[in-house]
């Protein structure tokens, strides 16, 4: 399991992402309505502005105060380096 930092420390399941996309678009800020009316936001951004939309494969959408191209970097770079336990 590959866990993703998303901002302040806060980390979510690589496997279980499905998007990460920008805010600004109108379709994804009624699925950030949508979810926050069921309950399924996580908010992530520790009072900052939101800046990714992250889908998750459970409906829950994260949001998180860093841009989607750190995010997507972040899983990128989780996947290139040797976990510590290939170390050994």
């Amino acid at each position: 399991m590959k866990l993703i930092n998303v901002g302040f420390g806060n980390m979510v399941n690589a496997a279980r992402m499905v998007a990460i996309v920008a805010p600004d678009a109108a379709p994804v800020k009624r699925l950030v309505q949508d979810a926050r009316d069921a309950g399924r936001v996580i908010d992530a951004t520790c009072g900052r502005r939101t800046r990714a939309v992250i889908v998750m494969d459970s409906d829950h959408v994260v949001l998180s105060p860093l841009q989607p191209e750190t995010v997507a970097g972040r899983m990128e770079d989780k996947g290139k380096g040797t976990d510590e336990e290939d170390v050994e």
